[in-house]
């Protein structure tokens, strides 16, 4: 399944562990010509030098700066001429009760999960409207589709990545631009690992013991990307067969 994906610009951001290193694996493989951000820059010339993508496609990100995300961008259409895709993924999961007042916690899940998937966009689209073509992957969850008890900051920054893209997804139609959510479920990344609270981490922890591989995510990208360019697959919601929630 490399139609549509070999030679593309991917921008991934968050690709130092999980979701975005397992979407970087795959798109490598399938001939993509990847600019990868995250903010452990040792992991990700790691991820680089496994992929044999050199140095120039490392960018340390911290998506919560906006001039870092744009710094990101500006560095792949300066290295490659374009931006064809740009898969905004990097997120963070510190659920708690509203109750016990993590405000810190919630102002990072603001910043990571929802300014940094606009900063993403206001950094790419530029370049993809004067192209007249692009493709924005923005990363929501099954969260974003459905609270529970503890989850309400995470599923409120998740929904609101599905907001934001259903807003962009109409807004962009004039300059050929595609759109595409996707809602993971329980997929083993170390997304469990931020949460704060050593009760909840534990109820995490049991849930996630039914997680799927990050592949499987991939492979949702990768389907996404190798549609025809006059097909424009909006949203993806998956999660491990077993999962109720």
């Amino acid at each position: 399944m490399t139609d549509g994906i070999k030679d593309k610009v991917v921008v991934i951001t968050g690709a130092s562990s999980g979701l975005g290193e397992a979407a970087a694996r795959r798109l490598a493989r399938d001939g993509a010509k990847l600019v990868l951000g995250a903010r452990r820059l040792d992991r990700l010339n790691a991820i680089a030098g496994e992929l044999g993508l050199g140095s120039d496609a490392v960018v340390e990100t911290d998506v919560t700066k906006v001039d870092q995300v744009r710094r990101l961008v500006d560095h792949a259409v300066r290295l490659h001429g374009r931006i064809d895709v740009i898969i905004n993924n990097a997120g963070l999961m510190p659920h708690s009760p509203l109750e016990r007042g993590k405000v810190e916690d919630w102002d990072r899940m603001i910043d990571v999960n929802l300014k940094g998937v606009l900063y993403g966009i206001a950094a790419a689209l530029p370049y993809m409207k004067e192209q007249k073509s692009g493709h924005v992957i923005n990363v929501s969850s099954v969260a974003g589709h459905k609270v529970n008890p503890g989850g309400a900051v995470y599923a409120a920054t998740k929904h609101g990545v599905r907001v934001i893209s259903e807003g962009l997804r109409q807004e962009v139609k004039p300059y050929n631009i595609r759109t595409t959510i996707i809602s993971p479920g329980a997929v083993a990344t170390e997304l469990p690992d931020s949460v704060t609270e050593p009760d909840v981490a534990e109820r995490i922890r049991k849930v996630y013991e039914m997680a799927i591989p990050a592949d499987s995510f991939a492979s949702m990208v990768a389907f996404a990307m190798s549609q025809p360019e006059d097909v424009d697959v909006n949203e993806i919601l998956f999660r491990p067969t077993r999962q109720e929630y």
